[in-house]
């Protein structure tokens, strides 16, 4: 990949644009691509060079297939990507069922890569590393750019509109006076490792319940050529720990610590295990925060939008967010394209409407998360799905958004899934 054409000095940008986006993530390099073929004049800026790391599980399940394709890219992904069938959930006694999906494995490092390279593509100029440092406001507030940072380098960039999608952390977010809620609502911690032997154990993405990671679950996806992304998420908005050090409250309760949260699932999991114990750590254990809910940040402002994990993309119970983030970043660049010459208000209004339009689905997958305080449920579960292929066809209809979380991870559904 040219990443000559991606890393170049603020002193290559010019002096205004029609959108800057700042975050080159999935909502971000979506939103830009989608602009940049529609002929919109399009800065693209990431905090760090590319390519470059980014904690996450980097499973891709249908939603994310599903917005790849909008943006014209499924087939270049899949190209690098690793497929699998199913989704393995499993119980805490240790039993498991299958739950068929169009999935998919590929590091982040890999995929923001591909993605930021199709933004490039359709026309967008790309600076990294460069830090937003604050808007730029008319006299009326509206915000008319920003101020970037480059080593000791600034540059102010006028731009007709500018689309936060800067992740979890909230400084951009605070310094456009669009956050509402600090502290992250979701934590993970994850490594890479390899192991040559172990493709019959891990075939599909395996997700791990068990009472000693109560408020999340363990997982082991495999990459291919025998690299496998493990790790654990803490899924509880009460508390959640910053750095997998220390934890943070961000409600009444103490959260878990990760690093002994990710050793009780090597105690709780056999393959798990097997994979630390036998397998080489490539890199070491990395931790970051998640922003779930579309909550914690308003979507919008005169002159700015919020899109991807900045907006709270990532579901609460299953931590994804790579699909909805570029939904919200597609999302983005149809209100700013629809609305573009009518004012803030038709843009503003037009990417409410769409937000909106997510949100059923991200309240089900709160309260699904109870799921994962009480894994327990999810041994009945799987105890039920091995026994009736209606209740794993329901599931998989959850996993490729076929049907509403509700209807089977909530707890009329689960009465109604036990006593049918």
């Amino acid at each position: 990949m040219t990443l000559s054409v991606w890393n170049q000095p603020l002193a290559q940008l010019p002096e205004r644009c029609d959108v800057l986006v700042v975050g080159a993530g999935p909502a971000g390099s979506a939103c830009a691509r989608v602009l940049a073929l529609a002929g919109r004049q399009v800065v693209l800026v990431d905090a760090q060079a590319f390519p470059r790391d980014k904690v996450c599980g980097d499973g891709l399940v249908p939603d994310a297939h599903a917005a790849l394709r909008e943006l014209g890219v499924h087939d270049a992904v899949m190209a690098r990507a690793h497929a699998v069938s199913a989704a393995c959930c499993v119980a805490p006694g240790g039993t498991s069922v299958d739950v068929p999906g169009e999935l998919a494995v590929l590091p982040r490092r890999e995929l923001d890569a591909l993605l930021c390279q199709a933004a490039v593509d359709a026309g967008a100029r790309m600076v990294a590393p460069a830090r937003f440092v604050a808007p730029l406001t008319g006299p009326d507030g509206r915000v008319t750019g920003a101020r970037l940072r480059q080593g000791t380098d600034e540059r102010l960039l006028a731009a007709t509109w500018t689309v936060l999608a800067t992740g979890a952390p909230p400084a951009a977010l605070l310094a456009a006076g669009l956050c509402e809620r600090r502290t992250p609502s979701a934590m993970a911690l994850r490594a890479y490792v390899h192991h040559p032997d172990m493709a019959a154990e891990v075939p599909n993405l395996r997700f791990v319940w068990h009472r000693r990671l109560r408020g999340g679950y363990g997982w082991v996806f495999p990459a291919g050529e025998g690299r496998y992304n493990i790790g654990v998420g803490v899924l509880d908005s009460h508390t959640v720990a910053t750095d997998g050090q220390e934890p943070v409250a961000s409600g009444k309760r103490s959260g878990p610590n990760l690093r002994t949260l990710f050793d009780d699932f090597l105690a709780a999991d056999p393959v798990a295990a097997r994979l630390m114990h036998e397998g080489q750590l490539l890199g070491e254990l990395k931790g970051a925060p998640l922003r779930c809910d579309l909550d914690g940040a308003r979507w919008h402002a005169p002159g700015v939008l919020v899109a991807g994990e900045a907006a709270g993309s990532t579901y609460a119970f299953t931590g994804e967010g790579i699909g909805k983030a570029l939904e919200t970043g597609i999302a983005a660049a149809r209100a700013l394209l629809g609305g573009w010459g009518s004012g803030d208000a038709a843009v503003r209004a037009d990417y409410d409407v769409r937000m909106q339009a997510l949100l059923p689905r991200f309240r089900m997958y709160r309260q699904a998360a109870s799921f994962n305080r009480h894994p327990l449920l999810v041994g009945l579960m799987v105890w039920r799905a091995r026994r009736s292929q209606r209740t794993v066809q329901r599931l998989s209809d959850i996993l490729n958004e076929r049907r509403m979380p509700g209807s089977l991870l909530s707890w009329r559904g689960f009465r109604a899934m036990m006593l049918g």
